[in-house]
């Protein structure tokens, strides 16, 4: 990865946020990826209107209260382009109507609870790396 790579990690589940830092400690020491924490689809949206257009890869959770993460990425995909950021939608919910949705909405990708972080880096390396 040569340039940074920014991500916004979308999840009501507080305990994400240490479990992904940790995960990513090498790449954010390093500088090759930042980390900015959304804990729902709202607080989302702000912190997209605050960065605009420095989330590189959103990385959104589906099932949260209040605006889910389905709702949040087509309101992301309705509003920010130029290039729209890549989102990977996430749940502990691998069903067929999850996923089929997630990808009528414009989602980059799908990724299944428990997050696999090798498979995770490798999606992130190919979709930002280039």
């Amino acid at each position: 990865m040569n340039k940074m790579i920014k991500i916004l990690v979308v999840d009501d589940e507080k305990d994400i946020q240490p479990l992904f830092e940790q995960r990513f400690r090498k790449e954010i020491r390093s500088g090759e990826i930042l980390l900015e924490f959304a804990f729902s689809g709202e607080e989302a949206l702000i912190c997209l209107e605050k960065y605009v257009h420095e989330a590189v890869l959103i990385l959104s959770d589906i099932n949260m209260p209040g605006m889910s993460g389905l709702e949040l990425l087509s309101r992301i995909k309705a509003k920010h382009h130029d290039p729209p950021p890549m989102v990977m939608m996430i749940s502990a919910y691998g069903d067929q109507e999850n996923y089929t949705k997630a990808m009528e909405l414009g989602a980059d990708d799908f990724i299944s609870k428990p997050v696999d972080f090798v498979a995770l880096k490798e999606k992130i390396k190919k979709c930002c790396d280039g």
